[in-house]
């Protein structure tokens, strides 16, 4: 990289240009699940393009592939600075957090040609389709059938949970394309056209109000030979590339702070006279701090090693794990602060209903990118070394097992 200071400076002038200060401490994070209107992702895209003119997107991504070549030293002070800004690009999540470093380490040359520059100017939204009605926690066991012929290959099943899916162009597809050997060495991983024959969207609503999720329906839809990325039934590998990156992106999303809680015991004391706030509480409060702290000392940590090279490891699940219970506890603790009034919702609500909407979006967190029980199995067997529960019929043939 060149020298630090300069690249801040850079990356300072960029932001004060181009995109809004938050306000210190006043709201929560604005949910990633949030359905965005035509006018948001337009404006997001426009705001992505920018970013990769400007030179300041995929910062570690080699620069053949659009990316700058910089070191995870350059990503760190974006990354410093950019907290500071509402850039509102959560629409590129998945093609940026996932698809960018999965391609990256299993695509083909030709496919990180034809990816990687548009995933970093915007030029394509992505969704992921993994989870399936009958195959969630245990992804190893989904049936999404997917058979070879001529053309390439033929795809059908049913995918759910999928963010973003009524407004992708493109998706990373994972399939079973031999049921003759056991689950996990039975798929395949493949990009998908979401504009495809045969490929149906039907959005979900969420409590919220907002239709973010979709499930997604596929009725013997085309994939050409050159959209597999790896060999036929090296799926599993990809997907555990896939997963690790979702789950460290989770784990360094911004998160509940204490000085947000704090505006808000503020606010609320200046608003009604009072506040629901003592002792106890703040003593929780600066406990969600610390721990907020760790994570984010570990994230660095983490973010440095895969900017050397290094895949996410299991570390990933620490992150994911602790980020979902944080949220949950800096949501309850919110709630406690405003009393009654985080009964209420909407324009009616301290903050617009801010703080209800992170509440009602966190429960998510404990399923997405792998329940809350799957990173507790990680953690215990790839960090802990805890004996592996092997009772999972993962040594018998996909077509033996007993399902439904």
């Amino acid at each position: 990289m060149t020298n630090p200071d300069e690249f801040r400076g850079r990356v300072r002038e960029w932001l004060a240009a181009s995109a809004p200060r938050r306000i210190a401490g006043d709201l929560p994070p604005a949910p990633s699940v949030k359905d965005l209107s035509d006018e948001e992702f337009e404006t997001a895209r426009a705001r992505q393009r920018a970013l990769a003119d400007a030179g300041l997107a995929g910062l570690t991504w080699p620069a053949v592939y659009g990316g700058a070549g910089l070191d995870d030293g350059a990503q760190r002070i974006f990354d410093e600075e950019a907290a500071e800004y509402d850039l509102g690009l959560e629409a590129f999540n998945v093609a940026i957090d996932l698809v960018g470093p999965t391609l990256l380490t299993h695509g083909t040359e030709e496919q990180k040609r034809r990816y990687l520059p548009a995933i970093l100017r915007g030029e394509e939204l992505w969704c992921q389709l993994f989870s399936e009605p009958g195959a969630g926690s245990d992804l190893a066991s989904l049936s999404t059938r997917a058979e070879h012929d001529s053309d390439g290959w033929r795809i059908s099943g049913q995918k759910v949970w999928t963010s973003g899916g009524q407004h992708a162009d493109l998706a990373i597809l994972v399939a079973r394309s031999d049921f003759s050997v056991p689950k996990h060495r039975g798929l395949s991983y493949f990009v998908l056209d979401m504009h495809s024959p045969g490929v149906s969207v039907r959005p979900l609503r969420q409590m919220t109000g907002d239709a973010h999720f979709a499930e997604v329906f596929l009725d013997d839809v085309p994939i050409p030979p050159e959209n597999i990325v790896a060999r036929p039934g090296d799926g599993w590998s990809v997907v555990r590339t896939t997963l690790g990156n979702e789950r460290v992106a989770i784990g360094g999303d911004p998160g509940i702070e204490a000085r947000q809680l704090i505006t808000l015991a503020r606010s609320q004391r200046e608003r009604t006279g009072r506040v629901q706030a003592d002792a106890a509480l703040l003593d929780e409060v600066a406990t969600l701090e610390v721990r907020n702290r760790a994570l984010a000392a570990l994230a660095r940590r983490s973010a440095r090693a895969v900017a050397s090279g290094a895949g996410p490891g299991p570390e990933a699940s620490i992150f994911k794990l602790e980020f979902a219970d944080l949220q949950r506890i800096g949501n309850d603790l919110a709630l406690r602060i405003l009393g009654a009034d985080g009964l209420s919702a909407g324009a009616d609500a301290p903050a617009g209903g801010a703080w209800q909407t992170s509440l009602l979006t966190a429960p998510y967190l404990r399923i997405a990118g792998g329940t809350d029980e799957i990173q507790r199995n990680i953690i215990a067997e790839r960090i802990l070394g805890l004996p592996a529960d092997r009772n999972d019929g993962r040594d018998v043939p996909f077509s033996d097992l007993a399902r439904g």
